[in-house]
This record gives C-alpha cells, sequence and structure tokens, in this order.
C-alpha cells in the first residue's frame, strides 16, 4: 500500500442533496487505502452546471472558491467522474486567459481523481472487505470514462466483492441520457437514451445496476421506477465499502 496521505473529500452536490451514504461509503474506502479523509466545509459545487451552460463568469466564480477550499491537500478525491473531470481537465481550460489564476488551476487538476480511479491506480487498492451476493451489471459514466479513463478499475475491485458476479453490459459505454443540463434541454432525446439503457440493463437479466456518477444512477433509476422494474440501483462505492445495508437502492425500497 502507498504511503499514508492527506485527502480531501470533495463531496459532490448530488452526493450532498440525494445520496450522502456515497460520502460516507468514499470515506470509508479512502480510510481503508492508508488516506487521512478531510471534508472541506468552505466547498461548494464544482461549477459544472454554469460551465457547461456557458456562464464562464459564474463557473470561474465557483471554481475560485474550490481553488481556495482544497489548497494544501495532497489529493482531492471525488466519488463523481463528472466532478473530478471539470476539476482535473476543465478548470485549466476555464482559466486559460487568466495567467494569474491557471497555475493553481492547473495544481489543484494534478492532485484531482476520481475515487475508484484513485484507489487503484494510485493508492494501489487490488480487494476490497465486501459481500454482496448479487448479479449485477455496470454502466461507465461518460466523464469519467472518456476524460479520465475510469473502466478497468471499478471492474478490478468489484470483482473481488464476495457474492458479487458482473454480468457485462451491452453498450456499457453509451451515454445514459442524463448529461447534466442535457436532460433539461433535450428532455425527448435523453428519455429516448434512458429507455434504451434501462432496456439493455433488463437484457442482461442482472438484479443490480452499478455506476461510478449519481446523475446518471438517479436517471437510470428514475427510469427503472416508472418501468415498474425490480432491478436494483447503487453506487459503486456502496458495493464496495459493503455498505448496502445502510440506505436502500436509489430510487427504491431495500430487498431481502
Amino acid at each position: 500500500m502507498a504511503a499514508p496521505a492527506r485527502v480531501a473529500l470533495l463531496v459532490t452536490c448530488l452526493v450532498d442533496l440525494f445520496r450522502p451514504t456515497v460520502g460516507f461509503a468514499a470515506v470509508k474506502l479512502l480510510e481503508a487505502a492508508g488516506c487521512t479523509v478531510e471534508v472541506p466545509r468552505l466547498q461548494t459545487c464544482c461549477g459544472q452546471p454554469a460551465y457547461n451552460s456557458g456562464d464562464r463568469a459564474d463557473a470561474k466564480a465557483v471554481a475560485r472558491q474550490v481553488i481556495a477550499a482544497f489548497a494544501g491537500y495532497d489529493y482531492v478525491v471525488a466519488p463523481s467522474g463528472s466532478c473530478a473531470g471539470m476539476v482535473r481537465v476543465h478548470y485549466p481550460e476555464l482559466f486559460a486567459d487568466e495567467p494569474e489564476t491557471l497555475p493553481a488551476a492547473q495544481e489543484l487538476a494534478a492532485r484531482t481523481h476520481e475515487l475508484v480511479e484513485f484507489l487503484v491506480d494510485v493508492r494501489g487498492m487490488t480487494t476490497v472487505a465486501a459481500r454482496w451476493p448479487r448479479l449485477a451489471t455496470y454502466h461507465d459514466a461518460c466523464s469519467g470514462l472518456r476524460e479520465l479513463g475510469v473502466k478497468a478499475q471499478p471492474r478490478r475491485l468489484l470483482a473481488g466483492v464476495e457474492g458479487l458476479r458482473l454480468a457485462e453490459l451491452p453498450g456499457a459505454e453509451i451515454c445514459c441520457g442524463f448529461g447534466g443540463t442535457f436532460c433539461v434541454k433535450y428532455p425527448e432525446i435523453s428519455d429516448k437514451m434512458v429507455t434504451d439503457k434501462a432496456a439493455d440493463i433488463a437484457a442482461t437479466g442482472a438484479e443490480a445496476v452499478l455506476a461510478g456518477d449519481l446523475g446518471c444512477l438517479l436517471n437510470i433509476a428514475g427510469k427503472l421506477s416508472r418501468l415498474g422494474s425490480p432491478i436494483e440501483v447503487r453506487h459503486v462505492a456502496e458495493v464496495l465499502a459493503d455498505m448496502t445495508g445502510a440506505a436502500p437502492p436509489i430510487g427504491g425500497k431495500a430487498t431481502s
């Protein structure tokens, strides 16, 4: 295992407001990986909604707050490829025209990671102490996959979960239709995409679907619920941290 590290947890808005269990699971996993974890009180939204909507002025204002809040830590970790991608990929782009702020944005970007990518690639985690007897499938969220290269890492750790069998999802790398503000701007297209995703999930015969981004999971859970599907929806951190008993499935009721 790597040397001890001081890690700041970027909780993310959706985790804070909709699924705090994911934040607690992230802390448990990070501590198991030898990290001291802190949650900076001054953290806010990463600024992604404003950035994606073309509101660069407000995105910069939010980003400056984040840069200040997360200064001084060895690493910044988020249980979301989307938020981690915003900081790591888009902050340097956002401040490319501000030479006085760009170095701080680049320095923060270099320390920022998605949770499971960090556990595997940085901390060298190879197994977890978890049990979850399910046949599950996995959706690769767009930002984590395309911006951060998160693909093999969650599957590597899920392989060590006792009782868990993983069925690969056809079109696992295809967007679920959430896309942040995309689902608000283009609801009909978004609904078609998540309908197709739900059908692919059901076709695997899986009892549960996992992912690393809560936006995708909320979107998928909403569609599965409206379809009357019994398929569980879980953030991968909850399974890896053996905390599925701490909260019901996303958008549903607990199962035995």
